[in-house]
């Protein structure tokens, strides 16, 4: 463990946390105790219970949030704040074991960009949060043409040069991890993932059913703005193209006529393949710019 650490130029340890008093203290003494020369910032997201106290007085830097911007605001804050060259990203609530913070790192050392702690099933909050994170993998596999074994996982280890290049491009709320994901994919950056069992969390989630539900197909259209937009928008396109075609041959053969639906399949068929040309000239553009 010291091995890897020493190989490694400085490590600062990044961790958003809100209203986490309870378990804040533990997850941070775990930490200094592990890796005791390593940074460690604790942001406070605009808590209301002494998260902030807790933390600091167990061994963190606490930077605070004068009210709650959401997890993803409070990683982009962490990382501007942070002095390391290497950035590890954890939850506060007790979910990630800091002992598991040397098998990322070896896996940096080793010259990856992204260490990505992948989670089992087993560690899955509920069966819908797996299935959720079933399809997004999934999705997310076919679009990069490699094996995305948890693309929603919070808990990673990055280059701090290579991740700050994205930090405009980082959502606010929870998801920032997927999006972070594919701009390293999308730059050709090399990703790992590191198998981890991650506990049940300590308190109440912030994450609601309908806010889930909504993240949901954000996430999957994020998928394929922030990769490969033409990826999702051809087969859309296919689909309603073959929706028109095989209609017009129906009325063709019925009625001996071209119908007003066939031709609204063939409109919108054209209108997506073309919204998906100008979306992945957008994203080239905007990966351009981080470049």
């Amino acid at each position: 463990m010291e091995k890897i650490v020493e190989n490694l130029i400085d490590v600062s340890v990044v961790i958003p946390a809100k209203n986490e008093a309870a378990v804040i203290g533990s997850v941070v003494e775990r930490i200094v105790s592990l890796l005791p020369q390593t940074e460690l910032i604790v942001v406070n997201d605009g808590s209301d219970d002494e998260t902030a106290h807790v933390a600091e007085k167990a061994g963190a830097k606490v930077v605070s949030h004068l009210y709650s911007k959401g997890n993803g605001a409070a990683i982009k804050t962490g990382a501007r704040a942070a002095a390391g060259d290497v950035l590890v990203f954890m939850d506060g609530d007790g979910q990630h074991q800091p002992e598991d913070i040397p098998r990322l790192l070896a896996e940096i050392d080793k010259g990856h960009d992204l260490v990505v702690g992948a989670r089992s099933t087993a560690s899955q909050a509920s069966i819908g949060r797996s299935i959720a994170n079933g399809v997004y993998n999934r999705l997310a596999s076919w679009m990069v043409g490699h094996k995305v074994d948890d693309l929603t996982s919070g808990f990673r280890a990055v280059r701090r040069v290579k991740f700050i290049q994205f930090l405009s491009l980082l959502p606010n709320g929870f998801s920032y991890p997927t999006t972070s994901t594919m701009a390293f994919f999308r730059s050709g950056y090399s990703v790992k993932y590191v198998p981890i069992e991650a506990l049940e969390r300590v308190g109440k989630s912030h994450i609601s059913i309908l806010k889930d539900g909504v993240r949901f197909f954000l996430i999957i259209f994020k998928l394929g703005s922030m990769y490969s937009p033409l990826k999702l928008f051809v087969p859309a396109s296919a689909l309603f193209f073959l929706l028109g075609s095989s209609y017009y041959a129906h009325t063709y053969i019925a009625d001996g006529r071209f119908t007003n639906m066939s031709a609204l399949l063939f409109i919108c068929s054209i209108l997506i393949f073309l919204m998906g040309l100008v979306s992945e000239q957008i994203t080239a553009l905007m990966y351009k710019d981080v470049d």
